[in-house]
């Protein structure tokens, strides 16, 4: 039998349910290690457009049901790399380098959100334009500043 490869920390969304308590098409950050063993973790709520999530994670079945999964980019902001629109629809279009700020919501859809800049700096909007995933490509991912480690209000930096 071939080991099988590691499914890497980070952002999912999940193909099949774990019982009742997470369903098939779930928003989790996943964490491969940990004590009692791999688990995922529900988002729970959302702050500034980027997704909380629980203290609490749930054991994973297997690492059949890890390999399942599937990886999503990573919330945070990013940078039109050519023009595209949303969808099949062509409900909103995105310019090259417009600024724009990736989050999801529970089912793992896609959301951009585009910040505006004003007299009072940059605004986040808490509405935004839900997007198919094979326009990820378009997007590039921006190095952004964080703070230093212990000045972060209640974030907990092992989900990052």
């Amino acid at each position: 039998m071939s080991e099988q490869k590691k499914v890497p920390c980070g952002l999912y969304r999940t193909t099949e349910a774990i019982d009742e308590t997470v369903p098939a098409g779930s928003l989790v950050y996943y964490h491969n290690h940990g004590d009692p063993g791999p688990g995922v973790y529900p988002a729970e709520g959302w702050k500034q457009n980027k997704a909380q999530f629980s203290k609490r994670g749930v054991l994973i079945p297997d690492e059949d049901f890890a390999a399942s999964m599937q990886p999503l980019p990573h919330e945070g902001f990013y940078r039109v790399l050519e023009p595209f629109t949303c969808c099949h629809k062509n409900c909103r279009e995105f310019e090259t380098d417009t600024l724009i700020q990736l989050g999801y919501n529970g089912r793992g859809q896609a959301i951009a959100f585009v910040p505006e800049w004003s007299e009072a700096g940059l605004h986040l909007p808490e509405k935004g334009t839900a997007i198919d995933e094979d326009r990820f490509s378009k997007l590039k991912p921006l190095k952004m500043a964080r703070p230093a480690k212990g000045e972060s209000e209640g974030e907990d930096s092992t989900l990052h």
